[in-house]
């Protein structure tokens, strides 16, 4: 995935040159890897490429769980919406129950007949009454059924109180953890940035692993036709995408992580996919890889932390890393952990 450029320079400016471009990988390296300053130039060059390639998929597996934080943060942001908003009518219902009764109660204090059961729910401990009203044989038919109404109802809100509580928690703990994830992220691509900026241009040169397209121009996919309308319609959306940025955390239009391009492609064809690469990995129908269809998810690495679509003829388009743009690259360019049909 990583080409190296030589200097053509030769003689003693040459020398000089080498020189202090491998001082400078060696030290860079040295830095995240350990090695000493006095290690052979090419091994220390892939040293160095070994330690940005690792921090990238480092980068990568925390993106997808910032990705899966934020998609639970949504969920249990609608649902504690919906618990609070239970809670509130649950409180209007009780509080007209409670009014019911007081009316009830003023009736029959202004006749000098009030019950012992009303003046009881009117005490400064209604809900003991409510635990006692349930025993009391002297109250009417309707103040009796009206009590037993708002009992359930204090029970019912209470019980609404506690799950609006619980997903207020979980809500402020899961949004603790996207923020934990994205620092996480943040912090494995300053390490490679810093990496890369330590070394001379003609030695970042060669780490520039650019789109296949960018140096070979587009791979032949004619006669290459998607298994399904659907799959065409995400295939043709892939590559309106080409180009476009590595955006860590985001799902298009203008920039895509890896399972954010996933998504927003198949969501032109009007299928919604999960967020996070492990999700879309079971999104559908696993199929051999000998057997991929344009359209199908490819996923990379036992943790399926990385993802692209097949395009045919060997060819994936994905979003690689912070950097680079969506691309074409070989759809071996990873070792493949499953291939899914939508």
């Amino acid at each position: 995935m990583v080409s190296h450029r030589r200097c053509t320079q030769s003689g003693f400016t040459r020398g000089v040159r080498v020189t202090v471009v491998s001082a400078a990988v060696a030290t860079a390296a040295a830095t995240l890897t350990g090695a000493p300053a006095s290690a052979d130039p090419k091994e220390t060059r892939e040293s160095a490429k070994a330690a940005v390639d690792r921090l990238y998929e480092e980068a990568e597996q925390a993106t997808e769980r910032f990705n899966a934080a934020g998609e639970r943060v949504k969920r249990l942001r609608g649902e504690a919406d919906r618990a609070q908003d239970a809670t509130a009518r649950g409180q209007e219902r009780v509080n007209e129950m409670r009014n019911a009764l007081g009316a009830m109660a003023g009736a029959q204090y202004r006749t000098g007949s009030i019950d012992p059961s009303v003046a009881l729910l009117l005490s400064a401990d209604p809900d003991t009454y409510l635990e006692q009203a349930a025993a009391l044989d002297r109250a009417g038919a309707r103040q009796a059924m009206t009590l037993d109404k708002l009992r359930h109802a204090q029970r019912g809100l209470a019980q609404t109180r506690a799950e609006t509580t619980r997903a207020l928690t979980d809500l402020e703990r899961n949004r603790a953890a996207v923020s934990r994830h994205k620092r996480a992220v943040e912090s494995k691509l300053r390490e490679a940035r810093r990496l890369l900026d330590s070394l001379p241009p003609e030695e970042r040169a060669s780490f520039d692993r650019a789109s296949r397209s960018g140096r070979d121009g587009a791979p032949d996919l004619s006669g290459v036709a998607p298994g399904s309308a659907r799959a065409m319609s995400a295939v043709a959306a892939v590559h309106q995408a080409l180009g476009r940025p590595y955006v860590w955390g985001a799902n298009g239009p203008s920039g895509f992580d890896c399972s954010g391009l996933m998504q927003w492609a198949y969501a032109q064809a009007g299928v919604s996919l999960p967020r996070t690469s492990q999700a879309q990995r079971h999104a559908g129908r696993m199929v051999p890889l000998s057997q991929a269809q344009p359209g199908d998810l490819v996923a990379y690495r036992a943790d399926a932390s990385h993802i692209g679509m097949y395009v045919g003829n060997g060819q994936v388009i994905h979003a690689p890393y912070p950097g680079a743009p969506v691309r074409y690259d070989p759809v071996g360019m990873m070792p493949v952990s499953s291939v899914t049909r939508i």
